[in-house]
């Protein structure tokens, strides 16, 4: 059996818990009752912080996770502002995002402080959305492989193979989020085989086999199908195609499309 798609909506700080609670039921609705949806693609929402409990009792009995956005890599203490791994596995969070690269670009994340905070994930029996990706000026400069190595070497650091088996790469580049420019298919086939292969070097084959890449940037139906063509692509996190159960929706079912 190959390699579960999995799409997964960042919600980025958007959403009351009344509008969450909108979403999701909207997104219940439209995926609900396609044939294999259960068992042929997995869906998660990563909702704000203060509508994880709500979501959560809104998608019980679903087939669609809980994700969180971020978290500290301390479970408790004096780290005001901050949300624990043990916090979000209370809450009833499957899935977390770490690396994201608006954490990094807007608030001083570094690959060392990912790595602490998907270790601190793991440990606590969480699994890990772990966002790698390039900007513009890197790409131009053709630094597309080595940030992305750099981005991997250190965020993954003293991980095994076992912990690897819980861990989701999404590559974004940076340039494509939010901007409406989105990589071709061909351009995210590369850097996702490039992806691949470096786990391969330094893991396994079975381990890079096994693990799922996503694509993130500017994901909307129109695209979706041209990505999900392309072997090494397993899946989408999305954000702005995410806000809306249409879209969402019909993201998750491409093979209709």
């Amino acid at each position: 059996m190959g390699r579960l798609p999995f799409f997964a909506g960042n919600w980025k700080m958007n959403k009351t818990v009344g509008e969450a609670l909108d979403l999701v039921k909207g997104l219940k609705a439209a995926i609900s009752g396609v044939i294999g949806v259960e068992g042929e693609v997995e869906v998660a929402v990563a909702p704000p912080f203060t509508a994880l409990y709500a979501v959560r009792k809104e998608i019980e009995g679903s087939s669609i996770f809980l994700a969180a956005q971020n978290l500290y890599w301390e479970e408790k203490g004096a780290f005001t502002g901050e949300i624990s791994p043990l916090m979000l596995k209370e809450v009833g969070c499957h899935y977390v995002i770490i690396g994201h690269s608006e954490r990094r670009q807007f608030f001083g994340e570094t690959d060392e402080t990912v790595n602490r905070r998907i270790k601190a994930a793991l440990a606590q029996g969480l699994k890990v959305i772990f966002c790698i990706g390039e900007t513009l000026k890197e790409r131009e400069g053709g630094k597309t492989f080595s940030v992305i190595e750099r981005q991997m070497e250190g965020g993954l650091k003293g991980l095994d193979d076992r912990e690897m088996g819980n861990m989701v790469i999404a590559y974004e580049p940076v340039w494509a989020i939010g901007t409406g420019k989105t990589a071709t298919p061909e351009q995210a086939e590369e850097v996702h085989r490039f992806i691949r292969g470096k786990i391969e070097k330094l893991y396994s084959r079975g381990v890079s086999e096994e693990i799922r890449i996503q694509y993130g940037g500017s994901v909307t139906p129109e695209n979706i199908k041209g990505l999900m063509n392309q072997p090494n692509i397993d899946g989408a996190l999305m954000g702005g195609a995410s806000l809306k159960a249409e879209s969402f929706s019909k993201i998750v079912r491409f093979k209709e499309l």
